[in-house]
């Protein structure tokens, strides 16, 4: 990168960097911790436990015909009484994950209780298969892409404390859901992309491109939650936050969702658009930004087209058991839509994808201007103008395809 377009792209972006570094100092969580609700799950200590025996028979009771009620006896691996036998007593449905011998599972503990009853079924223990899990991925990505894997998945963690550090704590503290979002999603988007491609124009370019499209993302959030006359209680996560935290702004928590749940496909688009530029730039230096532009935009347009099927599909997978009750239901296709739990989903989704299709125009654009700028790159043009070069017409990478 020659030393003037790194001056102009450190101006570009200089900016947005004050600005998040000033957002953060303004709205950076006073660290008082909210207790949950005496009685909720969340306030419930649990212990993990081996399960050790299954007696199962059907049920008797009125109202669970079909479930098998289990009498498990369950060894306490930690707690007040670590190494006892425990019974318990579960509901298990027959289309349902039971409870077999050898399970880890996961114990409620209630301080006031019959003898020997205080302990119940909680959940299965899963951090082993996740840790597993994480592992894997981390071994895959770190095969293919060797180093800059390495530098994705620190980038990757450092996201996950912005969030954990940052932005969930400052929305439970009250600030504004959607400026904590904007400005937690730029602070991440500044640690991941610097550190998964390096300080070069071709990231600088993309990290443009993605705060461009996402202050779009951001306004028309704004526009049509506020069109749509949405309450932010459309779940039932959001009701029992209402009780658990009053001070946290449901609607704008519903706007900010939609800004750090766009975040992750914008980052993808932007820095594909920016590479394809480059690439071509390679290709061909010769070629200007308006050449450069109309490649990058017919890459774009297969990208955008499988990207938005994927938002789409990536939220209705999210909610499809939610979806099939709708379809149960005797409600006509009209009243099921417009229904606020469904939505929000809709809304989130077309939302989300207009920032996505508005991030390749913008991230081309950006991208080409930047490509042709360099200096190396005027400096070949203007030999093989003074070589009276010309490209044949319809010859060459860049051929239209229309």
């Amino acid at each position: 990168m020659d030393p003037a377009t790194a001056r102009k792209l450190t101006f570009a972006i200089a900016p947005f960097v004050a600005a998040t570094l000033v957002g953060m100092i303004l709205m950076w969580p006073s660290g008082t911790t909210i207790e949950p609700p005496a009685g909720s799950s969340l306030a419930t200590t649990r212990y993990s436990a081996g399960v050790t025996a299954v007696d199962r028979a059907p049920c008797d009771q009125a109202g669970q015909e079909g479930f098998d009620c289990a009498v498990v006896t369950a060894r306490l691996a930690e707690g007040p009484d670590e190494g006892e036998e425990v019974f318990l007593n579960v509901a298990e449905s027959p289309s349902g994950r039971r409870i077999q011998v050898g399970d880890n599972i996961l114990l409620g503990h209630a301080e006031e209780g019959v003898p020997g009853q205080q302990y119940y079924f909680q959940d299965f223990e899963r951090s082993g298969s996740l840790v597993v899990l994480v592992a894997l991925f981390a071994a895959v990505v770190i095969a293919l892409s060797r180093w800059r894997g390495v530098t994705s998945l620190i980038g990757l963690a450092a996201s996950l404390v912005i969030l954990l550090s940052f932005v969930l704590p400052a929305i439970l503290d009250g600030s504004s859901p959607v400026l904590v979002a904007l400005v937690g999603g730029a602070a991440i988007m500044f640690v991941t992309l610097y550190l998964a491609h390096g300080f070069n124009a071709m990231t600088t370019t993309a990290l443009l491109g993605t705060l461009g499209s996402l202050a779009i993302t951001g306004i028309l959030a704004v526009v049509f939650v506020e069109a749509a006359r949405f309450t932010g209680f459309g779940s039932e996560e959001a009701t029992f936050l209402q009780f658990a935290a009053q001070q946290v702004n449901l609607q704008g928590l519903l706007l900010g969702g939609i800004v750090i749940g766009t975040l992750g496909v914008l980052d993808d688009v932007t820095v594909t658009q920016a590479s394809a530029v480059w690439e071509l730039h390679r290709a061909d230096p010769t070629l200007g930004a308006s050449g450069l532009y109309r490649a990058a935009i017919r890459i774009g347009r297969d990208h955008i087209a499988s990207t938005v099927n994927t938002l789409v599909l990536a939220y209705a997978g999210a909610s499809l058991p939610l979806l099939i009750l709708f379809s149960l239901s005797d409600g006509s296709f009209t009243a099921v839509v417009t229904s606020e739990v469904v939505a929000e989903e809709i809304v989130r989704t077309l939302v989300g994808s207009i920032g996505l299709v508005a991030s390749v125009p913008i991230t081309s654009a950006l991208a080409a201007l930047v490509a042709s700028g360099e200096k190396g790159s005027a400096l070949i043009r203007r030999k093989k103008a003074a070589d009276g070069f010309k490209r044949p017409r319809g010859e060459g990478f860049f051929r239209d395809a229309e």
